[in-house]
């Protein structure tokens, strides 16, 4: 899941960003309200964490030019402390949640998954593939019955092929999606992750559900049983 978190205080962003990206998603950070609302227009985010007091534009102007344009991603703003006015502004200028600072980082965590869980913009509860299965929200994975365990970046690597299962998706969409706009590194890691998916979610089932579409990207199927459908 990727988030965009708009904080002009450089340490709290920067704090933010380590702990989402520790709890595995994909985030991009802006300290200034005209650059967030660019970069909220211009990328699909699961979910956005918006300050008030922004450079440029502020975050009740940000939050209410994106509903005006349609753009329904979850909105979690942080509002000054004890600001109840703050507080109703920020609900009724569009946003879905707030936060007051100071604030826990578990407690901004749990909204952010109670945003996700609620469904935001263009998510489903669980995706199946087969009998392959993801609740995005609660970060599980398994087939039929048997819960598979995943790291942070294995999962977000696997909803990835699971949203659009049966397309073939692109290392650059993956890296796109599952890792920050400032990655830099090498798109074979993609591969790795891919590697670790096939040894958790098929090789145990006798499955072959992950392709590799040569000069392409990866596809995910909903039914792969024999060996030569899987080359590396």
């Amino acid at each position: 899941m990727r988030l965009l978190v708009i904080e002009d205080e450089e340490r709290l962003a920067a704090a933010l960003k380590r702990g989402l990206e520790a709890a595995g998603y994909a985030v991009d950070v802006a300290h200034d309200g005209r650059v967030g609302l660019y970069m909220a227009r211009e990328h699909p985010y699961q979910a956005i964490v918006l300050d008030i007091m922004l450079p440029g534009l502020n975050g009740y102007r940000v939050c209410a030019r994106l509903r005006a344009e349609g753009i329904d991603t979850p909105i979690l703003m942080l509002t000054a402390k004890n600001g109840e006015y703050d507080e109703a502004e920020a609900l009724d200028t569009g946003a879905d949640d707030y936060l007051a600072k100071p604030f826990s980082y578990v407690v901004l965590e749990a909204r952010l998954r109670a945003l996700l869980r609620r469904g935001g913009a263009r998510r489903q509860a669980v995706l199946y593939v087969g009998d392959l299965w993801l609740d995005p929200a609660g970060r599980a994975c398994g087939r039929g019955p048997t819960r598979i365990e995943l790291t942070a970046k294995e999962f977000a690597v696997l909803e990835c092929l699971a949203e659009r299962a049966g397309e073939v998706v692109t290392k650059n969409e993956i890296v796109e999606q599952v890792w920050s706009a400032d990655f830099d590194g090498d798109l074979n890691i993609v591969e790795v992750y891919v590697s670790a998916l096939r040894r958790k979610i098929d090789a145990p089932y006798g499955r072959a559900s992950i392709t590799t579409v040569r000069g392409s990207g990866y596809r995910l199927n909903g039914q792969g049983h024999s060996h030569d459908q899987r080359t590396r």
